[in-house]
């Protein structure tokens, strides 16, 4: 059973110190940044490492051309800009020349989701998942901490074709160690339990984690299952896990229409019709607040996601 430490870790910190480690490992790797490297943390590679990395200005759709440019030439580009950018300035670019072909092209989208520092509105992207799930050729990641962070973007790297890492800012609990297993296209029980069963994906899994020990104190349990690859699915974990229970909530910070929430929907409507619950954001945009504020507002607490779990039973 997995355990939420008290470390902590900012997804886009251990996406700026990969980034080293895979330029260090292979000289083809190359960081491609939209004018945000001090906000996404690429500019550790602009000082460490600055004949792998390239400033494209506010200029995101060349940027993504000039990506799919060096990926044609046997390079492994990197983007890093915020979520909100690479998913919509640039949708076309990346549909007609990355995805389309199936381009080596690796996407590291900062501050998705709901807690960008208050952004605002015009900078949560809370759709992203549902995008980019259904661009046929790309994977779609979404890590749970800074440890399978790192993971990730080393299994995006080592894959060929176009892959899509959704990343958060600030800092959050690690809940995996070292030696976390991670594949693309797995998922993972991170708590057995035998009442209702939760699926969460990114940060969404520490607050479920958090909500099923709330949950143990009322005595129900809790089967949790992270799913970090949103494309290609675990089709069997997830019907398995919806078996173990016969009831299903999924959480995201993200929008219950397309990403994690329809994704296990439809796997389930095929295979194995269960009682579910979405949780997320509710078909509405974000606003600018602190994180405890936002998740309190827009129901992605611990607190809710053990309320919706307890409301299937």
């Amino acid at each position: 059973m997995m355990q939420v430490t008290d470390r902590m870790l900012a997804q886009r910190d251990v996406f700026a110190d990969t980034l080293i480690e895979l330029i260090d490992g292979n000289e083809d790797v190359y960081v491609l940044d939209g004018d945000l490297a001090n906000s996404t943390k690429a500019d550790k590679v602009s000082r460490e490492r600055p004949d792998h990395f390239l400033e494209m200005g506010i200029a995101e759709q060349n940027m993504m051309g000039v990506a799919a440019g060096m990926a044609s030439c046997g390079l492994i580009p990197w983007l890093s800009s915020f979520a909100c950018f690479l998913v919509n300035r640039d949708l076309d670019q990346l549909r007609v020349v990355v995805a389309q072909p199936g381009m080596n092209v690796k996407i590291g989208a900062a501050y998705s989701g709901l807690l960008t520092g208050k952004t605002g509105k015009t900078h949560q992207e809370v759709s992203d998942l549902a995008v980019m799930r259904a661009m046929p050729n790309l994977t779609v990641l979404a890590p749970a901490d800074g440890v399978e962070v790192r993971l990730a973007m080393l299994a995006a790297t080592e894959m060929e074709g176009p892959v899509y890492v959704r990343l958060t800012r600030d800092p959050h609990p690690v809940i995996f160690g070292a030696d976390h297993p991670f594949e693309i296209g797995r998922a993972y029980v991170v708590r057995e339990g035998t009442d209702v069963t939760v699926m969460a994906t990114g940060e969404e899994t520490v607050r479920s984690l958090q909500a099923a020990s709330m949950l143990e104190e009322r005595g129900i349990s809790a089967h949790v299952v992270h799913v970090p690859t949103l494309k290609p699915l675990d089709v069997e974990s997830i019907v398995a896990a919806a078996g173990v229970t016969g009831r299903v909530l999924t959480a995201e910070d993200h929008s219950v229409i397309g990403g994690l929430g329809g994704a296990v929907a439809e796997v389930l409507a095929e295979h194995r019709p269960t009682p579910m619950k979405r949780l997320g954001m509710q078909d509405c945009f974000g606003e600018s607040g602190d994180n405890g504020d936002l998740l309190e507002k827009y129901g992605l607490t611990p607190r809710h996601v053990a309320a919706a779990a307890e409301a299937l039973l």
